[in-house]
């Protein structure tokens, strides 16, 4: 009887916790004018890290000891972690995504200039997807720059009415 009302908390505070994030995300998104697809996006990859722990917290209570949870997770991880290693890209693209989503200072709508040691690109964000960003550049081309490089790449947040700076010589 007592597993059985553990086991009805966790499945409780599991839908609690969810509906919190969803709350929280939601609120979020409405303050930085996030897209709808972004939400659904960043509610996804957070309900599938909760279930994840409701999982194993449910393990535990039913009775399965520490070492076999950890063995089978770690098995798991294992078995995901060869998968994606040949996509690095792709998980280190959805990562940055969750981080943009949370703490990206640049909107959709917003003028920026890359400052990429190669190209320095300066125009619109047009799109924050999952995977790049999507920016409309002056000249009237769109690129599309991974979202795990764009964090690795200076942001410069440009006014329309300023000048920009001469691009450096070399």
């Amino acid at each position: 009887m007592l597993k059985v009302l553990l086991l009805s908390g966790c499945i409780v505070v599991f839908l609690l916790l969810a509906r919190l994030v969803d709350r929280v995300v939601r609120d979020l998104a409405i303050k930085r004018s996030v897209s709808l697809y972004r939400v659904e996006y960043i509610n996804k990859v957070t309900h599938f890290a909760l279930l994840f722990c409701a999982i194993v917290v449910i393990c535990l209570v039913l009775g399965l000891g520490y070492g076999d949870v950890t063995l089978f997770l770690s098995s798991i991880f294992a078995v995901v972690g060869i998968a994606l290693f040949a996509q690095w890209s792709i998980l280190s693209n959805i990562t940055a995504s969750v981080i943009i989503f949370f703490g990206f200072p640049y909107r959709v709508g917003d003028r920026i200039q890359v400052l990429d040691p190669d190209f320095k690109m300066t125009g619109v964000i047009s799109e924050i997807t999952m995977f790049h960003v999507i920016i409309r550049l002056d000249d009237g081309n769109t690129v599309t720059y991974p979202n795990s490089v764009m964090l690795q790449r200076a942001v410069l947040k440009v006014d329309s009415a300023t000048p920009l700076p001469p691009p450096e010589e070399g």
